[in-house]
């Protein structure tokens, strides 16, 4: 992707549909910073190509190994985000290393529709995936992925917000009086 938060359209979609699968904050995370890679070959004009290692699944497995040593350690200083956005759960090293190996793999999947210098099956030079998809049907599958899980967690909010205050959101009660006329 040339803009790396359309990798989040199908994070919070797969994040929100597997829930009680995934630790979400790691699952978003992970679909994105595959993208560290393109970011830092065109700052510091790195004479490499922007789809390289980190986006082979070997790259990958790499990154993911990191980051769930690095999510294991900072996960509960997310709490309270967490917990702001409503999206509190329990974790566990399990649930975060699933969550940094199916993102970042879900990264490298959507790319390798779409770029002729990936290698995703490194050390093997073929890339089976290019072209299998095009652009915009990829660019489609993100936007429209965002806006349904985007609608789903609308739904979890008011969902959890009937059921915290549901005398707030019924109907008036008509009196025995006022039924009988």
């Amino acid at each position: 992707m040339p803009f790396t938060p359309f990798h989040l359209g199908p994070a919070l979609l797969i994040g929100l549909l597997m829930f009680n699968l995934l630790d979400l904050p790691t699952f978003l995370i992970a679909n994105v910073i595959v993208d560290i890679e393109p970011l830092l070959v065109l700052v510091l004009g790195l004479p490499l190509p922007l789809h390289g290692f980190l986006h082979t699944y070997l790259g990958g497995s790499i990154l993911a190994t990191s980051l769930t040593l690095i999510m294991a350690r900072a996960r509960a200083h997310l709490t309270g985000l967490t917990k702001a956005l409503q999206v509190e759960q329990e974790y566990s090293v399990k649930t975060i290393g699933l969550s940094s190996f199916s993102g970042i793999y879900i990264h490298i999947l959507l790319d390798s529709f779409l770029y002729s210098e990936m290698k995703p099956l490194y050390p093997l030079t073929v890339n089976p995936f290019l072209g299998m998809l095009s652009s915009a049907q990829v660019y489609t599958l993100c936007t429209v992925s965002l806006a349904i899980g985007a609608a789903i967690y609308i739904g979890r909010l008011l969902k959890r917000r009937l059921r915290e205050h549901p005398r707030e959101h019924a109907a008036p009660r008509k009196t025995f009086k006022q039924q009988t006329r």
